[in-house]
């Protein structure tokens, strides 16, 4: 297992603190928690506003496409794509947070402008259905929809249906993950890599009471609750959920694609996505882990112009790159001097 830390030592079982180029935001963030009235108004703003227009950029094509979905819904999904011709290119499925409830595609726009402007991959971010109104297995039916829709256009869209990756941010790294396992046990759509943004991937993590809320943003521990909620359509921890609806549920992890894990140590999900990167290396599915330390959940929105971002991003455009065009990579992973000393800085970090 390759982990990326953002300092070169941790302090054992220290207190969680705030990365120093994040205090100040972390302290103006407003405490809050969405429930059924926050959430349902925020989305009913939403849907009041236009679609925002696509920006007319030189170097990068923005279309939105509007595909059929699984229930006789219409999808819509935006697709980023490089302004030159040359192709077949790879692609990367984006799926959007908001914790099951709130969001849209363009909350990424200017990530996926850039991952595309880079790479010089198409970037697919798709508008899936959300809860409560729209439980699981909905959101995760139209992002399997959306994914079939770019292997059966592989050739207008100017994709290698071989290099498919699936990402997302948050709850929908969470679907992504679903999606990568959805993909695998149904053997009909390859993916070719899991881009796994501070992923909410265990509904479990609801029924928790030793979180030390002082230290998170954006998302509290009764926002989680109230996300698993809706999105199971059914209380968190119980019996009957899916490892398709939360994927660190799931028994046997071997076959499944490549992987990047991407967390805060102020995140709620640091505990259930360290858990899951360490259980994917364990069968034998490569795993890049990259912690931050002192960052929250969704800190690279929150701060974009920080260095501790860039340097995210910059191991997210590295791990695509590596992954889905290992011909322009010119880093090497498989160090195993450097893999040993971030194993024993994390062995540090977690003890």
């Amino acid at each position: 297992m390759f982990i990326e830390t953002e300092r070169s030592r941790f302090t054992g079982n220290a207190e969680p603190r705030f990365h120093p180029e994040l205090r100040r935001a972390a302290l103006l963030i407003p405490r809050f928690s969405l429930g059924r009235k926050s959430s349902g108004w925020l989305r009913r703003m939403r849907s009041r506003r236009p679609v925002p227009q696509p920006p007319a950029l030189p170097d990068v094509a923005i279309r939105d496409e509007h595909i059929d979905g699984p229930d006789g819904n219409t999808i819509r999904v935006r697709i980023y794509s490089p302004a030159s011709s040359a192709g077949p290119r790879p692609a990367l499925l984006w799926i959007h947070g908001g914790g099951f409830i709130i969001g849209y595609p363009e909350i990424n726009e200017d990530q996926n402008i850039e991952l595309c402007r880079e790479l010089g991959i198409v970037v697919a971010a798709v508008s899936y259905r959300l809860g409560p109104d729209n439980p699981f297995p909905a959101p995760l039916d139209d992002c399997h929809a959306a994914l079939a829709w770019l292997h059966e256009n592989a050739g207008t869209l100017g994709i290698d249906k071989a290099r498919i990756a699936v990402g997302g941010a948050s709850a929908g790294a969470g679907i992504a993950a679903g999606l990568a396992l959805l993909a695998h046990d149904r053997g009909d759509l390859p993916i070719a890599f899991q881009l796994l943004v501070y992923p909410m991937l265990d509904d479990r993590t609801a029924m928790r009471t030793d979180v030390d809320g002082r230290w998170l943003r954006v998302w509290s521990a009764e926002s989680n609750r109230f996300g698993w909620q809706s999105y199971l359509g059914c209380a968190p921890g119980s019996h009957e959920v899916s490892a398709y609806a939360a994927p660190a549920r799931r028994a046997d992890l071997r076959g499944l694609p490549p992987a990047w894990v991407g967390v805060g140590t102020c995140d709620l999900f640091l505990d259930e996505d360290i858990a899951y990167a360490i259980r994917l290396n364990d069968a034998d599915v490569p795993c890049d882990l990259k912690i931050v330390e002192g960052a929250f959940h969704a800190f690279d929105l929150v701060a974009p112009k920080s260095r501790v971002v860039g340097e995210f991003r910059r191991s997210i455009a590295e791990a695509l790159q590596a992954n889905l065009r290992p011909e322009r990579s010119g880093e090497d992973d498989s160090s195993d001097a450097v893999s040993a000393s971030l194993e024993r800085e994390y062995a540090a970090l977690t003890n």
